[in-house]
C-alpha cells in the first residue's frame, strides 16, 4: 500500500509462495517449468517465492560421476541471471537454488535470493552434506565456510525488501543448531529447499516414518525458534543413471507452517503446484511474549554442545 505521497507503506503481512514441481534432464525446460510458476505465483499476489532445491536439474547426485560437474555454473551466471531478470519484471523476492561452481574444483549446493530490483542480496552455501546411498552429495558439493570472507557466521540471514530470510537447504532440516543460530541473527522466516523422497524398494510403512519425521523436525523448529518455515520439496520418480537401483520417488508434501508449528498449506505427494499463504509479521513476536524460550536458554551450561561426543 501507498501513502498520500506515494511512499511505500511496510504492512503487517507478507503474502509468499512455495514452488513444487518435477525436473526434467533438460535445464532449459526445468527452468521453463519454474518459470511458469514462478509469474503465476506473483500474478496471486506472492512477494517472496521460494523454489526447491536444485531445480534447474534432476537430483544428479544418485551416482558418482565427474561430467555431472559440468552443470555447475558461477554466480553470477545463466540462471541466476535468468531469476534476476525475472524478479525485477515481476518485483518479487525469489529465493533459487543453483549448483554453483564457485572455482574450478570447488562446487557448492547454494540458495541465491534475489532482491526486487534483480540484485543478488545474498547467499547461502549448504553447510550439512549427506553421503548415503542415492544421496552421494559429498561428492560434489563442497560445504559452505563457516565462516564468510567478510567475517559472517555461515548461519547468516539474508537482508531483503521483505525481512530477513534464515535460507538454509534440504540436509540443514535435522539439525537445530542451524535453525537457532538463523533465529538467533534475528531471522524472520525459516527457509528450506528441498530434495527428498523415497527408496522405490521401501515398505509403506518405512516411507510413511521418514515422511512424518521430516515434516515433524522441521515444525519443531519452527516452534523452537517462534519462526514460520517455508520448505518446498519436488515431485517426480527420477531414475538412477546406473540403473543399480530403481531410482528415487520424490515425496513432495512441501509445507509452510506458522510459529507455533501450525500448517498453513500443504501440498501433496504428487503434483505440481503452488502453495500461497500471507504470513502475519508481527506473529512471532506476540508468539516470543507468551513463550519466552529466548528469555530463558542457559547460554552458561551449553558450552558442551561445541564438543563432538561428551565422552
Amino acid at each position: 500500500m501507498s501513502d498520500h505521497s506515494g511512499k511505500t507503506q511496510v504492512t503487517g503481512q507478507l503474502a509468499v509462495a512455495a514452488i513444487q514441481q518435477a525436473c526434467s534432464q533438460d535445464k532449459a525446460a526445468s527452468l521453463a517449468t519454474t518459470e511458469m510458476l514462478v509469474r503465476e505465483a506473483a500474478a496471486g499476489g506472492a512477494q517472496l517465492v521460494v523454489l526447491q532445491e536444485l531445480h534447474a536439474t534432476q537430483y544428479f547426485c544418485q551416482t558418482e560421476d565427474t561430467g555431472v560437474f559440468d552443470l555447475a555454473e558461477p554466480i553470477p551466471g545463466p540462471t541466476s541471471e535468468r531469476l534476476s531478470d525475472l524478479a525485477r519484471e515481476l518485483s518479487v523476492v525469489i529465493v533459487g537454488s543453483i549448483f554453483e561452481r564457485r572455482m574450478n574444483g570447488v562446487y557448492h549446493n547454494t540458495a541465491v535470493v534475489i532482491e526486487t530490483d534483480g540484485s543478488i542480496a545474498g547467499l547461502y552455501r549448504k553447510m550439512h552434506i549427506p553421503d548415503d546411498p542415492g544421496f552421494y552429495e559429498k561428492f560434489y558439493f563442497t560445504p559452505g565456510d563457516a565462516q564468510f570472507n567478510d567475517g559472517r557466521n555461515g548461519f547468516s540471514p539474508i537482508e531483503t525488501s521483505v525481512g530477513k530470510l534464515g535460507v538454509l537447504v534440504c540436509w540443514d532440516q535435522w539439525y537445530p543448531e542451524a535453525a537457532r543460530l538463523m533465529a538467533l541473527a534475528g531471522a524472520e522466516i525459516l527457509i528450506y529447499p528441498t530434495a527428498i523422497g523415497w527408496d522405490i524398494t521401501d515398505e509403506p510403512d518405512e516411507q510413511a516414518r521418514q515422511l512424518e519425521a521430516w515434516v515433524t523436525v522441521q515444525r519443531g523448529h519452527a516452534v523452537a525458534n517462534n519462526l514460520p518455515v517455508i520448505a518446498p520439496n519436488r515431485v517426480g520418480t527420477e531414475p538412477d543413471p546406473t540403473g543399480h537401483s530403481d531410482g528415487i520417488r520424490f515425496w513432495g508434501n512441501s509445507f509452510i507452517c506458522g510459529p507455533q508449528g501450525e500448517f498453513l498449506e500443504r501440498a501433496d505427494d504428487s503434483a505440481e503446484c503452488i502453495l500461497s499463504v500471507t504470513l502475519d509479521r508481527h506473529r512471532s513476536e506476540s508468539i516470543r511474549r507468551i513463550w519466552p524460550y529466548f528469555r530463558d536458554r542457559r547460554i552458561d551450561a551449553y558450552g558442551d554442545i561445541l564438543k563432538r561426543v561428551r565422552d
